[in-house]
């Protein structure tokens, strides 16, 4: 009898044990959400819409084209925000938390006009595209690092792109990407307009 109780006692315990280890969900990290932010401002329901990050991101270098572009004073309030996504983004384990954190700082620096100039934007892919053209950036076709599960398989190719710029891949970037090199000229913008 007690060699058989002890078995299946072991056996019992290792079960309890296992069931209640599963509870916990990992931290999200920015490279397997980078999309996550949802802003209260923005509108990604549009076909093909970029995310909210990078909405913001590539509408703030556009708002120079537009009459309410950002002031000096929004640049020197700006400038650090970026930079420390720039550097949580580098390192790529910060949790998803933190990063909406600091995006939702960036979007508070905005004016209300600015953030409805950037909304009617309506940014997409092909927008992303053609920011990535014109600034010698080459896009990944889905053939890269991201291809495969989740990768983009069974997407349109605009579909696809938004997906890799989001994550910050592109061919042969070695994980720097469109997004990155968007992310960088804002820096440097801004740079520019905070002397």
């Amino acid at each position: 009898m007690k060699r058989i109780f002890i078995p299946t006692l072991i056996v019992t315990l290792a079960l309890f044990l296992a069931s209640c280890s599963g509870t916990a969900a990992p931290a999200s990290t920015t490279s397997s959400n980078s999309d996550a932010y949802v802003s209260p401002n923005l509108d990604v329901s549009y076909e093909n819409a970029l995310p909210a990050r990078l909405q913001l991101t590539l509408g703030s270098l556009k708002l120079a084209e537009t009459d309410t572009p950002i002031t000096s004073d929004q640049a020197k309030t700006m400038l650090p925000l970026w930079q420390a996504l720039q550097n949580m983004t580098r390192t790529g384990n910060s949790a998803q938390a933190e990063v909406n954190a600091l995006l939702a700082q960036i979007e508070s620096a905005f004016t209300p006009e600015q953030l409805t100039a950037i909304r009617e934007m309506k940014l997409t892919s092909a927008d992303l595209q053609a920011w990535a053209s014109a600034n010698g950036v080459t896009m990944g076709s889905g053939g890269g690092p991201g291809s495969g599960q989740g990768g983009g398989g069974g997407m349109s190719p605009e579909a696809r792109a938004t997906k890799q710029a989001a994550e910050g891949v592109t061919s042969g970037s070695g994980g720097n990407g469109v997004s990155t090199a968007m992310l960088n000229a804002l820096i440097s913008y801004l740079e520019g307009l905070a002397q």
